[in-house]
């Protein structure tokens, strides 16, 4: 597993990495059953997310795996930020967003991502 919890302002944030899987839709689908496992593990509405997506390609291919796993953990995460979407893939982003009822926030960098988890 890529993914792994990583701490900003003393609070504790699951780093979701996606990053650099390019077309593999399987290694996408593996990581996240990987990271839902971790998630599902958690008190209701505590989970603080980074979703890296920097160089992964998400097409229709992988939304019903992404909208099923939206749907089981979203009680359990509080604030999810978002790296590496544009373009299509923000508009598939936006439609899983609407899909499931979990808010999604967009950042172009890292840092931007964590101050906003951890603001409140």
């Amino acid at each position: 597993m890529k993914s792994k919890w990583i701490e900003h302002n003393g609070k504790k944030i699951l780093y979701q990495d996606f990053s650099s899987l390019f077309y593999n839709a399987q290694a996408v689908k593996d990581e996240l059953a990987a990271v839902q496992e971790v998630v599902l593990k958690e008190p209701e509405n505590s989970v603080l997310v980074i979703s890296n997506f920097k160089d992964t390609q998400i097409g229709a291919d992988l939304m019903g795996t992404l909208n099923e796993a939206s749907e089981k953990t979203k009680n359990r995460v509080r604030k999810t930020a978002v790296l590496g979407v544009t373009g299509f893939k923000r508009t598939l982003g936006d439609m899983l967003s609407r899909l499931t009822g979990q808010p999604l926030k967009y950042f172009e960098n890292e840092e931007e991502a964590k101050n906003w988890l951890t603001e409140d």
